[in-house]
């Protein structure tokens, strides 16, 4: 299957094509779709491009060797993902398109492997974006998680009130650097904390800047499309102290509770999320999360737009889309436990799994720390 695509051509891409016959038109085919992602590839982080979902092909050493021939201009390689990124519409997108073609049309997977491409199995999968900006995330964007915890008489009159009355879409900041893990990575419960919860979500990955985006041109600001996590802490803040009984920091703020990947799919591969969405959660073998787009109470576009009134978005910006029923709360089978594998999986993206593990208790600390669950609640659930 051949893609075709529409390119910016660049002054450098431009000059070239008019002193020798390197392939730099203004409309390219792709051999194949691909993703990208950043793999641990001799020791070092880097990005690769992934065909067929089990096949990495180290981006710079892969391009080192493509421009040897005089048919390709040199172009600086991307340092890491967010470069990437940043410059995708801006000579990297034609780059790897050229790339692939050369990779598959010279049967340089199957047959005869150059060093620079790997099995998967090979590498270690780290997380996509080392690391975002900024993580948005909206908070009950879904009809089936609007009081998953009523009845189902009480849940019907809150999703019909919340159809009658959607109001502005409700974002909160995730940490990056510290949360963000790739798959295959441990979610570590923290010591003490006993409630913790599960939400897969699709993440759009930002690719060009903007403040003030319409929801009708939010899709023209996406590069691409991943699997992420909101593990959630429902344990709370102990009594006493500043009144505020809310929390974001501690329900949404630990290590390791924002895994991402396994890899990012760039949007011309996937399309448009409102219409083919599908976002599924399992825990071992049982599945406990399955939602389409239709179940949205905001569109992705519509996050865009309220997200970027507020702040700037930036390329590797992710701002993700909220989770569905199916969570702890409409759910009787206990909270995530150590031992326990999640497997999240977006149609079309691929699959984060991802054991959990209890973190050991922490030695010196003189009370100021975040307290263990059972110092304030019943904890017999």
């Amino acid at each position: 299957m051949r893609i075709r695509t529409t390119l910016p051509v660049s002054a450098l891409a431009l000059a070239a094509a008019l002193s020798a016959p390197a392939p730099t038109a203004a409309q390219m085919d792709v051999a194949e779709p691909f993703k990208v992602g950043t793999f641990e590839i001799d020791g070092t982080p880097q990005v690769g491009v992934v065909l067929r979902d089990q096949y990495i092909v180290a981006l710079n050493p892969a391009n080192t060797a493509l421009e040897r021939d005089p048919a390709y201009p040199a172009i600086p390689e991307p340092a890491d993902m967010l470069d990437l990124i940043a410059r995708y519409e801006y000579g990297m997108k034609a780059r790897l398109y050229e790339l692939v073609n050369h990779v598959v049309e010279n049967d340089m997977i199957t047959g005869t492997r150059p060093d620079y491409v790997y099995d998967l199995d090979e590498v270690e999968t780290l997380p996509p974006i080392m690391y975002p900006g900024k993580i948005l995330n909206a908070a009950v964007n879904f009809y089936s998680h609007v009081n998953e915890a009523g009845s189902p008489e009480q849940q019907a009159e809150a999703r019909r009130q919340r159809r009658e009355n959607r109001g502005v879409p409700y974002l909160f900041l995730k940490p990056s650097r510290g949360a963000v893990i790739g798959n295959g990575h441990e979610i570590v419960i923290p010591w003490g904390r006993d409630r913790i919860d599960w939400e897969v979500e699709l993440g759009a990955v930002i690719g060009r800047a903007g403040k003030y985006i319409s929801a009708n041109d939010a899709e023209a600001h996406v590069f691409g499309y991943m699997v992420t996590i909101d593990v959630s802490d429902r344990g709370g803040r102990p009594p006493g102290g500043n009144p505020m009984t809310s929390d974001w920091f501690v329900g949404k703020g630990h290590d390791t509770f924002a895994p991402q990947g396994p890899w990012i799919v760039p949007k011309e591969f996937y399309g448009n999320p409102m219409e083919i969405l599908r976002q599924t959660l399992s825990i071992g073998d049982q599945q406990l999360q399955e939602a389409t787009a239709g179940d949205m109470i905001h569109s992705l576009w519509e996050l865009i737009e309220y997200g970027s009134s507020i702040i700037t978005l930036y390329p590797g910006d992710v701002v993700n889309n909220g989770t569905s029923g199916g969570t702890n709360a409409g759910s009787d089978r206990g909270y995530l436990q150590p031992g326990e594998v999640v497997s999240a999986s977006i149609d079309g993206i691929g699959t984060l799994t991802l054991p959990a593990v209890a973190e050991p208790e922490p030695q010196g600390l003189t009370g100021a720390n975040l307290t263990p669950v059972c110092n304030y609640r019943n904890c017999n659930r």
